[in-house]
Order: C-alpha cells, then sequence, then structure tokens
C-alpha cells in the first residue's frame, strides 16, 4: 500500500516512515472524472440505491495505499515514492447524488469556522468528543486521523450523528493521542528533525495498538450509555486501518464498520472480516489493493473511489471552500449513512 501519493510533495517524507498519512492541505488536488460501475455479490439489491444488502462497488480512477509491515525494506521503498505530483486541474464532472436519495437530510455544511454541536466526556480515560441526541439508541465510535479533532472531522461526526431523521446516533471520538495528535509544524518533512519527529509518532501510535484498545473502551461508553444496543465503528486514513483489525476480530462487538480513504489497506485484513463493510476510497489508494480487499469481504459491503478527491477529504484534510470537495465530502457522509442505516 503506498501511501507517498497521499501527501503532496515533500510532506510526504515522514508519514511515510511507519506508513501512516496525511498532513492537512489548505488547498485541493482534484483528478479527472470517475466512472462508475454496479457489481453485486447476490442478488438482494435495491432498485432505489446504488448501495445494496450484499456488495456495492463503484469504480473510479484511484492511485496508491500500500500495507504497513514490519519489512526491513518497506520504508526505504516508500521514501522512494515521496516525489511531488503534478497538480491536476479540478474535475467539471457534476457530483454523483445516487446514495443520497433515501436516508439523510444534511445540514448546509460550514466552510469555514465551524461550531461543534457535541461536548467533550472522560470515557474510559480518554478525553472523547460526544455528539448526538440522548435519545439515541445507536452508537458509532469514530477513529480520527492523525491530526486529532479538526473542525472538519467534528463537523462530520455531527452529520453522522442527527442527519438520518429515522435513525440517529450518539458518536464518540476518544482522544486516543491524549492530547498529542501530530503536530503542523511538522510538515512538510522536510528536515531530517521533523522526520524523526514524525517517525518518533507513528511508532507510538501504531494502529495495531489503538484497535487492541477499542473493546475496553466501547465497554467504559456502554457503561456511561447503557440506553445504546447497536454499534458501529468509523475510520479515517490511519483510522481506517484501526476498523479493519477491529471488525476483523471474531468477536467484534460492532454491526458494521466504515473505513474512509484508508491508509495501509490490506487485502488480507478484509478475509477475516465477515460484518457488513464500507469503504470510500480516494484516488490515492491503490486500486489493485482496494478491488482485492473488496473481493476478499465475506459479507455486506459497499466499496467506492471518489476519483477526484485527496486521501482525506472526509477529515482533516478537506478543503471545505473548495465546493466541488464540499459536494464530495457532504455525499460522502450521505453514503456512510445510507450504509449504516441498512446494518446497524
Amino acid at each position: 500500500m503506498s501511501l507517498s501519493r497521499h501527501l503532496p510533495g515533500s510532506r510526504r517524507a515522514a508519514a511515510v516512515a511507519s506508513g501512516f498519512v496525511t498532513p492537512p492541505a489548505t488547498t485541493s488536488q482534484t483528478h479527472p472524472p470517475s466512472s462508475i460501475s454496479n457489481s453485486n455479490s447476490n442478488s438482494n439489491s435495491h432498485p432505489s440505491s446504488n448501495l445494496s444488502a450484499s456488495s456495492t462497488s463503484i469504480t473510479r480512477p484511484f492511485s496508491s495505499s500500500r500495507n504497513l509491515t514490519s519489512q526491513p525494506n518497506r520504508k526505504q521503498d516508500l521514501f522512494k515514492q515521496l516525489t511531488p505530483r503534478n497538480n491536476c486541474k479540478m474535475s467539471t464532472m457534476p457530483a454523483q447524488h445516487g446514495h443520497s436519495e433515501a436516508c439523510c437530510n444534511i445540514p448546509p455544511v460550514v466552510s469555514k469556522g465551524y461550531n461543534a454541536k457535541g461536548t467533550y466526556e472522560e470515557i474510559g480515560g480518554y478525553k472523547s468528543y460526544v455528539t448526538g441526541p440522548k435519545e439515541a439508541t445507536r452508537g458509532i465510535i469514530e477513529i480520527f486521523d492523525i491530526f486529532g479533532y479538526y473542525p472538519q472531522t467534528l463537523q462530520g461526526a455531527d452529520i453522522l450523528a442527527t442527519s438520518d431523521h429515522s435513525q440517529q446516533y450518539k458518536v464518540f471520538i476518544p482522544d486516543w493521542f491524549k492530547g498529542e495528535p501530530c503536530p503542523l509544524e511538522w510538515f512538510p518533512p522536510d528536515t531530517e528533525e521533523k522526520q524523526k519527529n514524525l517517525g518518533a509518532f507513528f511508532q507510538k501510535n501504531p494502529p495495531p495498538s489503538v484497535a487492541a484498545k477499542v473493546p475496553d473502551y466501547v465497554k467504559a461508553v456502554q457503561e456511561k450509555h447503557p440506553e445504546i444496543k447497536s454499534w458501529a465503528i468509523i475510520g479515517f486514513c490511519w483510522g481506517g486501518k484501526v476498523v479493519s483489525l477491529v471488525t476483523s476480530k471474531p468477536d467484534t462487538v460492532f454491526k458494521a464498520g466504515v473505513e474512509c480513504h484508508p491508509a495501509m489497506v490490506d487485502p488480507a485484513d478484509a478475509s477475516n472480516i465477515k460484518i457488513p463493510l464500507a469503504l470510500l476510497a480516494s484516488k490515492d489508494e491503490t486500486p489493485e489493493d482496494v478491488k482485492k480487499f473488496e473481493a476478499n469481504l465475506k459479507g455486506p459491503k459497499h466499496v467506492e473511489t471518489f476519483g477526484d478527491q485527496i486521501h482525506g477529504w472526509m477529515a482533516a484534510r478537506s478543503d471545505l471552500e473548495n465546493e466541488r470537495v464540499k459536494s464530495e465530502y457532504i455525499r460522502g457522509y450521505e453514503t456512510v449513512l445510507k450504509f449504516l442505516s441498512k446494518h446497524v
């Protein structure tokens, strides 16, 4: 899984040092229009939706993603790919809205200066952003990207909590970094010191260590919010890998999982995922990895690539002042809500 293309130019350096991803960007890089094709592994498709209860695959041009491994040559291989990519012109393709007709009414997205609707609570030893109605009986554990509580990420959590009026959620975002997310000052990683700092950050926060903490965190949330009876998990970038690891466990508490522009896409993880899972890829994940991942999934699935969006467009890197990015940010969350409405 090549992560280098997730980062423009020298920003790719230390994130790649450990296989993780991506600094927030103030500008959006978008790429050529995408094409759509649907394939269902079973016959239980829904005519009114491009999402099916079994399998939906929407394929658009996408790029690179690599599996994080302990292979000694992995870092060297990834650093070789830290070369600037040519900027592509903004796509003029209209946003696809095939998934939004049924379940959601997303409020106007705030491009800048978003005021988060939730509050912060201490749960299971972790500061947690909590949003959603008190009466919600369904919950979502959200695993943010390496940059922590960014406005774009919090706005997305608020959208998930209340935009589906027939099925609302309580969303919980624990601070796995204990107040020490990846500092923006380390980007671009254009010095040895920055690269060293980033490498140390990723080594301190590998996805397997966080995935191992999720079950106990869920138990702590359940003790504080016993009204929640059904759970989903969603992860962004680095957090997408955490979702793969958590949902691949046979005793997972989650009824569904979602990975948005995930880092470290590994088809081997998918072989052990039996619950419904959606994967929304950007143009920066490797097509082969995503296709193999989809093929290995055992349960209901929705796999789609947003072919002119960068890795991170639904979280910290989203440039919501760009109308095209904003429209696909909205469509991404509509797609997630549609999927969860079927499976949680």
